[in-house]
């Protein structure tokens, strides 16, 4: 698949683990894993917006299309 998530890379900057972003956005760790892994077919705005709110980072830090 074209899009890269780098949500491991926004989690290593910020000193946060997956189990605390999980916490703080309302999902669970196996969720998390899985779009961290990018395995997920489709990720809620709603998701994202916790998560770049959590992570104080905007949606092209955490997603990336390679052609």
């Amino acid at each position: 698949m074209p899009i890269i998530v780098n949500l491991d890379v926004m989690l290593a900057k910020r000193k946060m683990k997956s189990k605390d972003l999980a916490e703080k956005i309302g999902i669970t760790t196996a969720n998390l894993s899985i779009l961290k892994s990018g395995k997920a077919k489709a990720i809620r705005f709603s998701t994202l917006d916790a998560i770049c709110v959590a992570l104080e980072c905007q949606p092209s830090d955490i997603l990336e299309y390679q052609p």
